[in-house]
């Protein structure tokens, strides 16, 4: 015998899938009032941060996180912790690189914790390099700086063609 509480709960979780997909439940997700200060500070930190890599500026890239900062690639792979060890990763991205854009399609923040869902593209003359990411990447924001970010890869396309 179904019980009302299961159906309130099924009802209700229903009606909670429909609404984060509809554009309503997404505008609740992005920067708008509900945000706190300190979380459009956290946005407006890895914003600044996706542009730095725009720019092709180390220094700037990682003006942007601490010291100890802690990244983890993707999912899979283990993470590399401090300022330099992530550098000496990232360089060899932007040496590979004739341009980078990073397309950000959704961002929201929740206290200390940035979500964006984006596009990297490190565009190359050399059709092997070319490189086009897609995936979320979540930014834990202390003091002002990256304390640690970690992407989740969703789709990776190699080549131009």
């Amino acid at each position: 015998m179904t019980r009302r509480r299961d159906i309130l709960t099924a009802s209700g979780s229903g009606l909670l899938a429909a609404w984060l997909a509809s554009p309503a439940g997404a505008q609740e997700n992005s920067i708008g009032d509900n945000l706190s200060a300190a979380e459009k500070d956290n946005i407006a930190l890895v914003d600044r941060f996706c542009q730095a890599w725009e720019a092709m500026d180390l220094g700037q890239v990682c003006a942007t996180m601490s010291a100890q900062c802690v990244y983890r690639q993707s999912q899979n792979t283990p993470p590399v912790t401090g300022y330099q060890a992530i550098t000496e990763m990232m360089q060899s991205w932007i040496d590979s690189a004739s341009a980078i854009t990073y397309e950000v399609l959704e961002t929201f923040a929740r206290g200390p914790v940035v979500f964006n869902h984006r596009i990297d593209i490190y565009h190359s003359d050399n059709d092997a390099r070319h490189l086009e990411w897609e995936g979320v990447g979540l930014f834990l924001v202390a003091d002002g700086l990256i304390q640690e970010w970690q992407d989740f890869t969703m789709r990776v396309k190699r080549g131009l063609g």
